[in-house]
């Protein structure tokens, strides 16, 4: 079975696949194969490069990831020139990975993708969880941890769909708006419910 992990910026999508890691269970992390795909020399840096110019690159070659934030995140068309270069790369290595875990046996898999829904992704996965805080909170946790001020904390809020439209759209909800031992809980009770279905 492969679920689709997701929720919005800061309402604690890392937190919640932190626990499935530590208990053995297989994360295959949209970000952190975004980050992959755009390193030097890989098709998707060259189609970046090509588009956006080389003054979005560090001294060392690599992409500038804050500069092109800054870019995407304040003109909607370039935003989505990015995502239709980065995206169909994603997708492609997270559906090897997860055919790899599979012929290792693996019985759950969580697909961990920020915007799932946004790129309407949900054909990739059998079930959604939705890892959910309310906008208030998001917006206080993004200023904290970013260090941004309110309006580019609201920018990138808006950049998303609405966490309680995410919400409505969940196959399960994990709420992290309490303690990180209340969220475990959360995570333990929808292991047994996904183990439980498996066996039905």
């Amino acid at each position: 079975m492969i679920l689709g992990l997701t929720g919005g910026i800061a309402t604690g999508k890392s937190t919640v696949s932190a626990m499935l890691r530590e208990r053995g269970i297989p994360v295959i992390d949209a970000d952190l194969i975004a980050r992959e795909v755009v390193e030097p020399g890989k098709p998707a840096y060259e189609a970046i490069v090509k588009h956006f110019g080389r003054d979005i690159l560090l001294p060392n070659g690599e992409i500038n990831r804050k500069q092109l934030g800054d870019i995407v995140f304040s003109d909607e068309a370039e935003r989505q020139k990015l995502n239709a270069i980065v995206h169909p790369e994603v997708r492609r290595v997270m559906r090897e990975e997860a055919e790899q875990l599979e012929r290792k046996g693996a019985d759950i898999v969580f697909m961990d993708i920020p915007l799932l829904f946004e790129s309407k992704l949900q054909h990739m996965v059998d079930k959604i969880v939705v890892v959910y805080a309310p906008a208030s909170m998001q917006l206080t946790r993004m200023m904290e941890r970013d260090e941004l001020d309110e309006e580019q904390a609201h920018k990138r809020l808006r950049a998303q769909m609405p966490i309680e439209q995410k919400k409505e759209q969940a196959d399960y909800v994990i709420d992290n708006t309490g303690t990180r031992e209340e969220t475990e809980r959360q995570v333990e009770q929808l292991l047994t419910e996904l183990k439980s279905e498996q066996t039905q």
